[in-house]
C-alpha cells in the first residue's frame, strides 16, 4: 500500500501539479517519438542524439498513451516506471539469504548460518523515492535504477544476468555500465560470466542500430557531453554557486542546445576541463582500489559470502559516487544512481550501511528541496535553497569517504577458521519504516 501511495503522489505531482516543471523532459521524450512515427525521423537513426541508442525503448513504450498533445504520454511513461519499480520491490523482499560462515562448535549442524530475510532494504527503497520527489519518477534515470537493483541483487548467483542488465541499462543512461567493474572483481571467471554477456548485449544492440541505418550516430552521445559546460547542480560547481551569493562575476547561464543551466565565472571553464579529465581517471582509480580489496582478501574472499556481496555492492556505491563527484554535469536525476546499491546491501542484511543509509536519505531530501521546489530560488541565487544545494554536494564527499573506508576494512573470513562475528549495528527496518 505504501509503495502504492507513494508512486501515486510522484504521479500527482509531476502530470498533474506541476508538469512544466516535475516532467519537463517527458514532453521532449514524447516530441521525440512523434518525429519517429510520424515522420520517420528516429534519434541516432536519423541524426546525433544526447542519449545512447537504447534509450529509445522506454521511450516508444510509453507511446502507447499518444505522442501528440495532451497528458496522455506521462500517464502511460508514470505507469512504466511504477510497473519496473514494483518488479525491483519484489526482487528486495525476496533477497537471497546469505550464508555466513561459522565455527563448527557454534552451529554444529553444519558450518553456515543463514541470515533471515528483511523488509529493510523495500521499505528504504520506499522511502527514498518518496523523499527524492518527482524526478524519482520523470527521467530515463527512473527506467534504469529498478534495473540495477535486480542486477546487483543477482550479481553472484547470476553473473551473466547481472551482466547482461547492466549493459542493456548504460544504452539506455550510460552510468550502469561503470558498475560492471565491480562486478569483474567480484566473479572468478569475468571473462565468460561479465565480459561475454555485455558484448552479446551490445553487439545485438549495435546490429539493430545498423539495420536502421544510425551506424555513424550510435557514439554521438558521448560527443554530445564533452560539449557541455560546469552545469550548476554539479559537485563542481559548488565553490561558485556559494561566491555567486555575493559576487556579479558568477552567473547562471543557459546552454540553450541542450536546455540546461550552466555556471560561469573567474576558473570555471578551467574546472569543467579539469572535471572532464578526472572523470575516466577516477573511475580507473575506483577499479583498481576494488581489484586490490579483492587480492588482500586473498582465497578466503570465495568462500566468504558476505565479502563477495559487499565487494559487488559496496563497490557499485564507490563507482556511482565517483561519477557524480567527478561529475560535471551532475543533473538532480543522478542522485537516484545512488539508491540501487544502499537497497540491496540493506535487503542482504550487509553490516556496516546505517550511516550510508540515512546519509544517503538526506540527499534525497536536499535534492527534491532544489529541484523541482527551490530551482528558481537557486538560478537567482537566493541563499537559502543555495546553502541546500552545497550542503547535499558536501555530503557526496563525505559519503565518498565513508564508502571508501568501508572497503579498507572490510572483514574477510579466511578459509577453514571460524569467521568474526560483524559489529553490531542499529537495525534500519524500525525507523524507516
Amino acid at each position: 500500500m505504501a509503495f502504492l501511495l507513494v508512486h501515486g503522489w510522484l504521479m500527482y505531482v509531476g502530470v498533474v501539479l506541476i508538469p512544466e516543471r516535475a516532467f519537463w523532459d517527458l514532453g521532449l521524450y514524447r516530441y521525440w517519438m512523434y518525429l519517429g512515427i510520424h515522420d520517420g525521423q528516429w534519434p541516432v537513426l536519423s541524426g546525433s542524439w544526447v542519449y545512447p541508442a537504447g534509450a529509445v525503448v522506454p521511450m516508444l513504450v510509453a507511446g502507447v498513451g499518444g505522442v501528440t498533445a495532451g497528458s496522455g504520454y506521462m500517464w502511460a511513461w508514470s505507469l512504466m516506471v511504477t510497473a519496473l519499480d514494483a518488479a525491483a520491490l519484489g526482487v528486495l523482499l525476496h533477497a537471497p539469504r546469505i550464508a555466513r560462515p561459522v565455527g563448527a562448535q557454534d552451529h554444529p549442524r553444519g558450518h553456515h548460518l543463514h541470515e533471515p530475510r528483511t523488509t529493510a532494504g523495500a521499505w528504504w527503497w520506499i522511502g527514498f523515492l518518496l523523499l527524492l520527489g518527482p524526478i524519482a519518477m520523470g527521467r530515463l534515470d527512473a527506467v534504469v535504477a529498478p534495473v540495477v537493483v535486480v542486477a546487483l541483487a543477482v550479481t553472484l548467483r547470476h553473473p551473466k544476468v547481472s551482466s547482461a542488465l547492466l549493459t542493456a541499462a548504460a544504452w539506455v543512461k550510460v552510468a550502469p555500465g561503470a558498475l560492471l567493474l565491480a562486478v569483474v572483481v567480484a566473479v572468478r571467471r569475468p571473462w565468460r560470466d561479465v565480459v561475454v554477456p555485455a558484448a552479446l548485449v551490445s553487439i545485438g544492440i549495435l546490429a539493430a542500430v545498423a539495420v536502421g541505418g544510425g551506424t555513424s550516430h550510435v557514439a554521438s552521445f558521448l560527443l554530445e557531453q564533452g560539449e557541455r559546460g560546469l552545469q550548476v547542480e554539479s559537485p563542481g560547481a559548488t565553490p561558485w554557486l556559494v561566491a555567486g551569493l555575493w559576487s556579479d562575476d558568477v552567473v547562471r547561464w543557459l546552454n540553450e542546445p541542450i536546455v540546461t543551466w550552466e555556471i560561469r565565472g573567474p576558473g570555471t571553464v578551467v574546472a569543467a576541463d579539469v572535471l572532464g579529465t578526472l572523470f575516466p581517471l577516477g573511475l580507473v582509480a575506483a577499479g583498481g582500489l576494488l581489484w586490490w580489496c579483492r587480492r588482500r582478501a586473498g582465497e578466503g574472499f570465495w568462500t566468504d559470502p558476505v565479502a563477495q556481496r559487499e565487494l559487488v555492492v559496496r563497490g557499485a556505491m564507490l563507482l556511482t559516487l565517483t561519477m557524480l563527484v567527478l561529475n560535471k554535469v551532475g543533473s538532480p536525476q543522478y542522485m537516484g544512481w545512488l539508491a540501487p546499491p544502499v537497497a540491496v546491501a540493506l535487503a542482504l542484511r550487509l553490516p556496516g550501511w546505517r550511516t550510508t543509509a540515512w546519509w544517503t536519505l538526506g540527499v534525497a531530501a536536499a535534492t527534491q528541496v532544489v529541484f523541482p521546489w527551490g530551482y528558481d530560488e537557486v538560478l537567482n541565487a537566493g541563499p537559502g535553497v543555495t546553502l541546500v544545494l552545497a550542503a547535499r554536494n558536501v555530503a557526496l564527499v563525505v559519503l565518498t569517504v565513508v564508502t571508501v573506508r568501508a572497503l579498507l576494512r572490510q572483514h574477510v573470513a579466511r578459509p577453514d577458521t571460524p569467521a568474526a562475528e560483524p559489529e553490531p549495528t542499529v537495525d534500519v527496518e524500525a525507523p524507516v519504516a
